[in-house]
């Protein structure tokens, strides 16, 4: 199918879930049960039209996978090296327009397990390791989302090495502490390069940014699991879809947000106990602490504290927070409108959507949010 006639078909069911919303805003406000229940109806049509429209863009990864082989074969014959390409998840799927964008930062990753990771046979041999290196593309889905990993069974990453690296290139002070986490982070950084010597392969420090750059711009991420001696696996964490996602909207003040259903796990309401004080950082959730993120405080919104608060449970990345909210408007059909440059540097907000009344509601970014909330935390700890 031609991909102008599906993309305009996808910004058609866009604009009809936005005006589906605002027809049921104004059956809710006549009070119509004859009404109410003929929108109800058209809602779940409208609904099962989206979900086939999105159907049709989604593309199995298989054959972005398998053109891997030719690069692997041959990157590794130019180094004299043994590696076999292993590629699971083929028959996954995810939006079209994501699969054209991953391209060239999987094609990075890649060239750089062969070349960064996987040892020399020699070397591998000497370590008691198989001759033979691995190489594992996988793919799966994950809450809503879709999961890329790029692994290796090659000496991993050192996070000395790195230090030693980016205070050498003048990217970090000798004297800053960080976390294992942030050190293997710095390879991201503009201008970082491990390799002792320049090559057509690497050394000239240009990449791994751009990687990251092209995955935030799919409102992804990048995480590194990696053992020294044993591996390295980068993970790519992307949204299923860049057109229409299922969102619960809640109100703080007179703003209104959405926050991706598939990252809400419950709902409570904020009880202000002895064990739960006024703008306490954490939550007694059934013997479990749990964080809280006031967006009041976080998004430097004004305006008249109610009654009672609710905490909105979200999960991101396996950890678990609470947003503190004024009140909760229920699940809604979000299109998701993307920001302009001016917002490229807020972290905790990942788009907007226009809500049935006409008015914009911007979608939270709950990875970039726990993100921030853990950074303050530990400022604060310093």
């Amino acid at each position: 199918m031609d991909a102008e006639k599906l993309d305009k078909l996808i910004n058609l069911v866009g604009e009809l879930v936005t005006a589906g919303a605002g027809t049921s805003l104004l059956a809710d406000n006549l009070g119509d049960s004859a009404l109410n229940e003929s929108v109800s109806v058209l809602n779940s049509l409208l609904e099962a039209v989206r979900d086939a429209a999105l159907e049709l863009r989604m593309v199995a990864i298989g054959a972005t996978f398998s053109r891997f082989q030719r690069v692997v074969r041959d990157i590794a014959h130019e180094l004299d090296k043994e590696i076999e390409l292993v590629i699971n998840g083929a028959e996954t799927e995810l939006d079209k327009s994501v699969i054209e964008k991953i391209g060239d930062p999987l094609t990075h990753l890649v060239r750089n397990a062969i070349d960064h990771g996987i040892e020399s046979p020699a070397i591998r041999v000497a370590a008691g390791k198989p001759e033979k290196g691995t190489i594992t593309l996988n793919a799966y889905h994950d809450s809503g989302n879709i999961v890329i990993e790029v692994s290796d069974d090659g000496k991993g990453l050192d996070p000395e090495i790195i230090r030693a690296k980016a205070i050498e290139k003048q990217l970090l002070d000798e004297n800053a502490v960080l976390s294992r986490d942030e050190l293997l982070n710095l390879i991201f950084e503009p201008g970082f390069s491990t390799a002792s010597q320049v090559s057509n392969l690497s050394g000239r420090g240009v990449g791994m940014d751009v990687v990251k750059r092209n995955i935030s711009e799919l409102r992804g991420r990048v995480e590194i699991l990696s053992q020294i001696g044993q591996g390295s696996t980068m993970r790519i964490i992307l949204p299923l879809t860049l057109a229409i996602i299922d969102g619960f909207i809640i109100g703080v003040a007179d703003e209104q947000f959405v926050v991706p259903l598939d990252a809400v796990q419950e709902c409570l309401e904020l009880k202000k106990l002895p064990d739960n004080p006024v703008d306490a950082p954490y939550f007694n959730l059934r013997g479990q602490v749990l964080p809280l993120i006031y967006l009041r405080h976080c998004l430097g919104i004004e305006g008249r504290y109610p009654a009672r608060q609710n905490v909105v449970v979200v999960q991101s990345g396996g950890t678990s927070a609470g947003l503190v909210v004024d009140c909760l408007l229920g699940e809604f059909q979000t299109v998701i409108k993307p920001l302009g440059k001016l917002f490229s540097e807020v972290g905790c907000i990942s788009g907007s959507t226009i809500l049935g009344n006409g008015s914009v509601a911007l979608i939270l970014d709950i990875h970039g949010l726990i993100d921030t909330m853990m950074g303050e935390e530990q400022l604060l700890l310093q």
